[in-house]
């Protein structure tokens, strides 16, 4: 494939020794998937994609990142659109959060990425940032991690070498880092479609609208009789990685949601989290707002 070199300078004149803009790079507008998987074969870990940018161009003009080579993946609209397939959702990485927050069938059979979606920034970095691209980035303050934890995604990863399914259980390993090789995209995610007893729940705390997560907890379970079954929780914003609360999880199955329960799952919920403290919140703070989010959400999901 013909290449684009880029060159880039400072965007402060007195100062031209500071990173403010992206180091030099090439870059390839691909049309179609062989194209890519050339690419990365060829380069490996010294080629990025570029799906929506929100994330990638921000880590690139602050060399956080400092690729050899960009792969805009742009205009493969294979990698796009939202349907359902037996008994799961498919939406496809290159589909924007807006479009999400839109989709009549998400509202349908996934409510809890349509609660989650207007949190995620601003109308601006909804319009052109992508589910895939948030997935495969993995920053642990991100709504769509903890969403897909929730609702026992399957991802499909897809290179040269064909097709592999990930669960969301697995999917995140650490720190910005996933089980997606260098060789690999991200192709689309599939969730199970809402069961006739099923209900979920999102919540978030930020300082303001569109700031980064303090904390945030993505949920659903089966409500049956009054008792909650199959409960699952995933906060963001609380460690290295979207967290499930296994221990909180287990004190609420079968349990009808009352202040004795609350009490029961909030104390085991702090034997599910170490979280970090950051610029604005000590980590009991943290652990405070876990819990009370955590609250919220059971009592949701017992009502709703």
């Amino acid at each position: 494939p013909t290449l684009l070199s880029v060159c880039s300078i400072s965007s402060n004149p007195y100062k031209p020794e500071a990173p403010m803009k992206a180091p030099a790079f090439d870059y390839f507008r691909a049309t179609a998937l062989a194209e890519v998987f050339a690419l990365l074969q060829q380069h490996g870990d010294a080629a990025r994609v570029l799906a929506g940018g929100q994330t990638l161009l921000a880590t690139l003009n602050m060399r956080l990142s400092e690729p050899a080579l960009l792969i805009d993946i742009g205009a493969l609209n294979d990698l796009r659109g939202i349907h359902v397939a037996g008994n799961n959702l498919c939406i496809g990485a290159l589909t924007t959060h807006a479009e999400i927050a839109a989709c009549p069938l998400v509202a349908q059979h996934a409510p809890l990425l349509a609660m989650a979606a207007p949190h995620i920034a601003h109308l601006a970095i909804r319009n052109r940032g992508t589910l895939g691209g948030s997935l495969a980035y993995a920053d642990p303050a991100a709504e769509w991690p903890a969403c897909v934890l929730a609702l026992s995604a399957t991802l499909v990863l897809t290179s040269a070498r064909g097709e592999r399914r990930v669960a969301a259980d697995d999917f995140f390993t650490g720190l910005y880092t996933t089980l997606l090789a260098a060789d690999e995209l991200l192709a689309r995610i599939e969730l199970p479609v809402l069961a006739n007893n099923e209900q979920q729940a999102f919540e978030e705390l930020a300082r303001r609208q569109g700031d980064y997560a303090i904390v945030g907890i993505a949920a659903r379970a089966l409500r049956q009789d009054g008792c909650l079954r199959d409960v699952r929780l995933a906060f963001l914003g609380l460690g290295d990685k979207p967290l499930r609360a296994p221990q909180a999880e287990r004190a609420m199955q079968g349990q009808r949601v009352n202040e004795l329960t609350l009490a029961a799952a909030s104390a085991a919920l702090q034997s599910d989290i170490d979280p970090s403290a950051d610029l604005t919140n000590d980590v009991s703070t943290k652990r405070h707002l876990a819990a009370v989010l955590m609250q919220r959400v059971l009592r949701r999901l017992a009502t709703t």
